[in-house]
């Protein structure tokens, strides 16, 4: 039977734990691809990492011999992941004999257009109610000193590289986009959701979801099924 695999992304702070839970709902055959990046979880002896390049340079050779045998190839990338899967597409058109069906990003601007209010330079108290702020969201991990003082340093690295990636000038990409965010989020208007139709020469899409910026924490199964729906296929339904 014909299966996708769908990589899938982090958002700042966050690890393959997030998404590795949304195995069991999935529809059926789409394999979740959940990338870890360094500096978290099992990965927590490595260094948290500070650019978009290093971290897909990271992340290429755990992601390659995943879907390598796929049917059909896509990746989600929400917020900090939706840049890194640009910057990742790009890499798989470069790569012979893998093909990219479809790029899903999520709460995130454009990649050309740069955050205006920033949180990296700030101290830690004024970091994380700017995060807050920010993304409408609290890890409840960061409630607890001892947990906080783990992952403060990946949450940082994280800011750090979203609020400091510049893409480089490239051709437009050859897969088609579907912009998503939630239709309350103060972080990512309606109209920069809609710039990723700039960035690519096929079809591009831009949908919203009740939510706020962090919508997909509580709408897994809906996102999901969203996605199968936009592969178009009924057997990915």
């Amino acid at each position: 039977m014909e299966r996708l695999s769908l990589i899938c992304l982090p958002y700042a702070g966050s690890g393959a734990s997030f998404f590795r839970a949304w195995r069991p709902v999935a529809p059926k055959r789409i394999d979740v691809v959940a990338v870890q990046l360094p500096g978290r979880e099992e990965l927590f002896a490595e260094p948290a990492l500070t650019t978009v390049e290093e971290a897909v340079d990271a992340l290429m050779p755990q992601v390659l011999p995943q879907v390598r045998d796929s049917d059909r190839l896509a990746i989600f990338g929400h917020s900090l992941g939706a840049v890194l899967a640009f910057e990742m597409a790009h890499r798989f058109e470069e790569i012979r004999g893998v093909q990219l069906d479809h790029m899903f990003v999520s709460g995130s601007a454009g990649p050309f257009t740069y955050r205006q209010i920033r949180a990296s330079d700030l101290d830690d108290e004024e970091f994380l109610e700017q995060v807050h702020l920010l993304a409408g969201y609290r890890h409840p991990a960061l409630a607890h000193p001892e947990l906080r003082e783990l992952l403060l340093p990946v949450l940082r690295a994280d800011v750090e590289m979203h609020e400091n990636y510049r893409p480089r000038v490239r051709t437009p990409l050859k897969v088609p986009i579907t912009s998503m965010r939630g239709r309350d989020d103060l972080l990512v208007s309606s109209e920069q959701a809609a710039q990723w139709s700039t960035v690519s020469s096929a079809a591009t899409e831009t949908l919203e979801l009740d939510g706020g910026h962090m919508y997909l924490v509580d709408q897994a199964a809906v996102l999901l099924r969203l996605i199968a729906a936009q592969l178009a296929t009924p057997e990915f339904r």
